[in-house]
């Protein structure tokens, strides 16, 4: 998918077994303690996509390529991680490394398993982590405005556009808000992302219920849609126990069968992959021929050039067309061919604004 994001929460919530369903594996440690996980565990995730899987079909496509999304697994967070508690500092620098963060929220009662704050609470657990991730900004910002004091006393340019922002951004974060909360314009907002703070990363908070709660949350989990409302958040209910057992069958139809037991049509992971490409303002395009079918992520809003630039970079410098054909109609004319003849097939040029699931042929010269 071409980012990576980090999976985030206090301990024993269920974020290392999250990470094993996520990439089929044991690389975690998903032990019923706090810091079983160390060491940053680090996948790489294809994402379902039924949508080129019948694109693939129907061009008779020897390989299917999904894109692809990084998830780092960190070691959750305590309280007074911002001052070091519970190796705190080398987490915090761990989140510094991701584009977004999947924040993980215990949202179930499990006598067996221990809560590092007690009872189950998962607004105060949300609260304590932005907590520690604010502070950890603050402390940062006062840090970086000494050195932009000093710099626009010598006449540094970037240093005196900076210093309104730093200022800006540290007002914020004293009312307690996280700085995705900060509205500004987009010169700004490359100004305040070259300061790479913590509380500036999109979230997406991932509801972990019981099993019996996977369909439609429960009430903790309810308390998080309806806590975090306001925000410029993303909110998924899925339960982990439920995806670590998907995770573990063999085949494709084990897992739809399962699925089908559950009276669930997809799984939770699927669910977690596409708001958290949402989240991040992507949209997928598509590429189809004998050889390979592939899909590829774009942000929102770029052009057949930019597309053309994703997959190489000798496509976008000698960008000639962009032959496209929605999903829809690739499907209805079975192919490229009848959806031509049909003329379902447009000639787009550099400008052109991709669409989700646009099928694109690239003409190019180079």
């Amino acid at each position: 998918m071409g980012f990576r994001c980090g999976i985030i929460g206090l301990p024993n919530v269920g974020k290392s077994t999250l990470f094993n369903a996520l990439t089929s594996s044991s690389q975690a440690a998903a032990a019923n303690y706090p810091f079983c996980t160390v060491e940053p565990n680090i996948g790489r995730i294809p994402v379902p996509d039924k949508q080129l899987e019948i694109v693939a079909r129907i061009a008779g496509s020897r390989n299917v390529i999904p894109t692809i999304l990084d998830v780092m697994d960190i070691a959750g967070l305590v309280r007074g991680a911002s001052e070091g508690e519970g190796l705190g500092n080398k987490f915090l620098g761990q989140i510094r490394e991701v584009e977004a963060l999947l924040h993980v929220v215990r949202c179930f009662e499990d006598d067996q398993i221990g809560h590092v704050e007690g009872a189950i609470d998962p607004i105060r657990d949300i609260e304590l982590v932005e907590t520690e991730l604010i502070l950890a900004d603050m402390e940062s910002l006062e840090r970086q405005r000494e050195r932009m004091v000093k710099r626009a006393k010598i006449g540094d340019k970037g240093a005196e556009e900076l210093q309104p922002i730093i200022e800006n951004a540290l007002a914020i974060l004293h009312q307690g808000k996280p700085l995705r909360m900060f509205s500004v314009g987009k010169e700004e907002q490359v100004l305040l992302k070259s300061l790479n703070l913590l509380t500036t990363k999109p979230v997406l908070f991932i509801c972990n219920v019981d099993e019996e709660s996977a369909h439609s949350g429960n009430e903790l989990s309810e308390q998080v849609s309806k806590y975090t409302s306001q925000d410029e958040v993303g909110v998924v209910v899925i339960s982990v126990a439920i995806e670590a057992e998907i995770a573990a069958l063999e085949t494709s139809e084990e897992k739809k069968d399962f699925l089908s037991d559950l009276g669930m049509e997809n799984a939770g992971l699927e669910r977690v992959l596409y708001a958290g490409q949402k989240l991040l303002g992507l949209l997928r395009f598509l590429t189809a021929g004998p050889k390979e079918a592939r899909a590829w992520t774009l942000k929102s809003g770029g052009t057949a050039r930019d597309a053309a630039g994703k997959i190489h970079s000798d496509m976008a410098r000698g960008f000639i067309c962009a032959e496209t054909i929605s999903f829809e109609d690739f499907v209805y004319y079975n192919g490229e061919a009848d959806a031509k003849a049909a003329g379902k097939i447009r000639q787009e040029g550099a400008d052109y604004i991709v669409k989700e699931a646009d099928v694109i042929l690239f003409r190019f010269n180079v």
